[in-house]
């Protein structure tokens, strides 16, 4: 996977970057569509809940979209798939791959690195170590890169989901296993878990520059003005004589601290941290 960048033909393309797609299946020179019967709609809310207030700002337009269902759980236990294609997915960072299983059902799963169409994959509790194939934590070898991670057993993946992350495996005892995070923090998560084996693919999707505000809003994203650039009335920043956040810390519109502030408040799972995020190594 590359980056590709453009001739300066306009002011925007002189900075704006795209990725060249090249892990994407290609038949007969074309990508192929999206399985049909895993698209749904998607509702767009515009950030309006169900009593049409705005409760997340800056959110509207964006290029119309469907739904692709995505198979988190991993629940076809012992029947192996073939990859089909590995597809764009609008909704996500990271590629997805189309499976079809030997008894004839298709699915999608998110794409480690290095899957290719016509590999095969397998969820089951003797599957090999290899990227794409799903196993509880109590059968994979310690320091194994790991990714679409449950943390309740039949849950489905739900941390370790992005484009080029993966977490790791520290330690296993009992009913218990060690696994560091992308973002640093080790965690306790059952044994009986199950996770995907490998780093998810799609690493260069950090090193992509927008380059252009109309670009933003194809993606359904709307000028975010800074609260220096308002009113007293409308920002604790706004006001003043040039950019002046007129003597106030760093906050939100409605004055709550934006640096520094820790707005964890989940004691009850305080115990399945081993290391905090935070802390120094």
């Amino acid at each position: 996977m590359g980056i590709k960048t453009f001739r300066p033909l306009t002011p925007t393309l002189r900075f704006m970057t795209r990725l060249d797609f090249a892990e994407l299946t290609k038949i007969n020179g074309a990508r192929p569509k999206p399985e049909k019967s895993l698209l749904r709609p998607i509702h767009r809310s515009g950030g309006r809940n169900n009593a049409g207030r705005v409760t997340m700002r800056f959110i509207g337009g964006g290029h119309k979209k469907r739904y692709r269902v995505i198979d988190f759980r991993r629940d076809k236990i012992g029947i192996p798939g073939k990859v089909n294609s590995i597809q764009y997915d609008p909704n996500r960072s990271v590629f997805i791959a189309l499976i079809f299983y030997k008894d004839g059902e298709k699915r999608y799963m998110l794409a480690p690195l290095g899957l290719k169409a016509g590999d095969e994959v397998i969820s089951s509790p003797e599957a090999d170590i290899r990227p794409g194939n799903c196993l509880p934590i109590k059968n994979i070898p310690v320091g194994t890169q790991i990714h679409n991670l449950e943390l309740s057993p039949k849950r489905g993946g739900q941390m370790v989901r992005t484009a080029g992350s993966f977490a790791q495996l520290l330690a296993k005892e009992g009913e218990w296993g060690q696994v560091k995070l992308p973002s640093g923090e080790v965690r306790l998560i059952p044994t009986e878990c199950k996770a995907t084996i490998g780093q998810l693919g799609n690493l260069d999707h950090e090193n992509v520059a927008i380059g252009k505000a109309g670009r933003s809003r194809w993606m359904g994203w709307m000028p975010h003005n800074r609260g220096v650039s308002m009113n007293p009335v409308d920002h604790p920043h706004g006001g003043g004589e040039g950019k002046s956040k007129g003597g106030n810390h760093p906050s939100s519109p409605w004055g709550l601290p934006s640096k520094g502030y820790k707005t964890r408040q989940n004691k009850r799972t305080d115990r399945f941290i081993v290391k905090d995020r935070r802390a120094k190594a």
